[in-house]
């Protein structure tokens, strides 16, 4: 049977969280002060610590850091509103959780129900780091370069947790497959992982999705609905394209992520939810605060432990392990046994790859496809970077020279139109050279002022390097 110890230099808070404990099934110590504590971590090894942030003899962080195996403990603090700041330098330093004052006992039991399995997932954090070493993969991650090998180590830390996390990194990192490693080593692994992409959703309909609506709210609406938060209780629900959402709906989440409550549209009935957000974005996050795209509170409340991906250009020694990933992956699928020309992947690293995995994955398909049936003989192929077997470079790619100490935003901006204007000002291919949705490019070219019919005359040449 699991043991918690309870520290609270309140009487009556103590009692009731003994009470509610000992009802889950866990036997129970308590404290009301640090020495206290520290001599019941000495009587009996504690495989939970619910405590207060805020002692008769100090912060509940001192005790906190004096627990000499962290990782096998449990720590869920508690804490005022006033306090959650330090709540949150508790989660970076590797708390699971915490709970506000007054304390939501549904809440408590959600947490105290995932409590005890953290040894199981480091046993299978420990496989994973074994099949890195082995085959250079990391689940469903592939890469051993050291960018990647921080990020490995940042989900190996954060995933127990209930920690929310915030995703950075440009479009094509693979944010969403490490939201899902992270999801799938965390405690809510059985239960539902939703990606929703706040770009793609139109702002009349995203707020129906999140919190869902009641039978006969508006015109139309002649069943109830739950939205995303419901559908993913007791699971994760990744956020992508964060700063895409509509201000007035980021007031609405940050409640949300404050109170563990939302109400349906149409009703004023509070419902409670439990669920563990991973947020991200492909812009600077302190940027679109700074264009008042991302509200900054809301920006503090998710950034309790950031995690930035590298894009693959700065991976270079990575690139071999993933293009041979994708090509098994179509090899399998299509029962063949194609290969890459000798030559093929040192021009691949050649490459700077501005759609990063993505726009490698899908050079790969379909150069894989041109090669047709003739296996390692495949033809010529125009204008493409990379070849299967018997295949060469024909041309090479334009670029355009940024100077270094460029703001990203300014950089981005004239990667988007130089992409879209080498492609003639057609959308569709412009998205899938940079590797991002249509629907995200859209937004960018709305805030550039870009019209359709829109060209760009002056730029031309002149701007680029051969």
């Amino acid at each position: 049977m699991s043991h918690i110890l309870i520290v609270d230099d309140d009487a009556n808070t103590r009692e009731a969280l003994a009470a509610l404990v000992s009802a889950e099934g866990f036997t129970t110590a308590v404290a009301g002060s640090i020495a206290e504590a520290r001599i019941q971590l000495v009587r009996q090894r504690p495989d939970v610590v619910l405590m207060d942030l805020r002692l008769p003899d100090g912060s509940g962080i001192d005790l906190f850091e004096d627990l000499e195996d962290r990782s096998s403990i449990e720590t869920i603090l508690i804490t005022g509103h006033a306090s959650v700041e330090s709540a949150v330098e508790a989660l970076r330093l590797g708390a699971s959780d915490y709970l506000t004052k007054p304390v939501n006992l549904q809440r408590l039991k959600a947490v105290l129900s995932r409590v005890p399995k953290s040894g199981e997932l480091r046993a299978e954090i420990g496989a994973l780091r074994d099949e890195l070493s082995r085959l250079g993969r990391f689940g469903r991650l592939v890469g051993r370069s050291p960018p990647m090998q921080v990020v490995y180590d940042k989900i190996a830390r954060v995933a127990p947790t209930e920690a929310t996390v915030l995703l950075l990194g440009e479009s094509g990192t693979g944010k969403e497959i490490v939201a899902r490693a992270i999801h799938e080593l965390s405690r809510r692994r059985k239960h539902a992982f939703l990606a929703i992409n706040c770009g793609a959703i139109s702002p009349n309909l995203i707020e129906n999705e999140m919190f869902g609506h009641e039978r006969g709210s508006y015109t139309g609406a002649d069943r109830q609905h739950k939205g995303y938060f419901e559908q993913a209780d007791a699971g994760t629900l990744f956020l992508d394209e964060i700063t895409e959402m509509p201000l007035e709906l980021q007031v609405r989440l940050l409640r949300v992520l404050e109170t563990g409550t939302l109400m349906r549209i149409g009703t004023s009935r509070a419902i409670a939810t439990d669920v563990r957000i991973i947020a991200a974005t492909n812009r600077d996050p302190r940027e679109a605060v700074r264009q008042g795209k991302l509200r900054e509170d809301l920006y503090h409340r998710l950034n309790v432990f950031p995690l930035e991906m590298a894009p693959l250009r700065s991976r270079g020694e990575d690139i071999d392990l993933i293009a041979n990933h994708f090509l098994e992956e179509m090899n399998t699928a299509c029962g063949t046994r194609k290969k890459f020309a000798p030559g093929a992947i040192a021009r691949m690293k050649q490459h700077p790859w501005p759609g990063n995995v993505r726009e490698l994955k899908n050079y790969i398909h379909r150069v894989f496809i041109m090669a047709g049936e003739q296996g390692l003989e495949g033809p010529t192929l125009d204008a493409e970077p990379i070849q299967i077997a018997g295949g060469s470079a024909l041309s090479s790619t334009p670029a355009i020279t940024v100077p270094l100490g460029t703001p990203l935003s300014v950089a981005a901006r004239e990667l988007i139109l130089s992409t879209l204007e080498h492609c003639g000002g057609e959308r569709k291919r412009t998205a899938e050279m940079l590797g991002i949705c249509t629907k995200t490019l859209y937004n960018r070219l709305r805030e550039y002022g870009i019209r359709e019919e829109h060209h760009r005359p002056g730029m031309g040449d002149a701007s680029r390097a051969a």
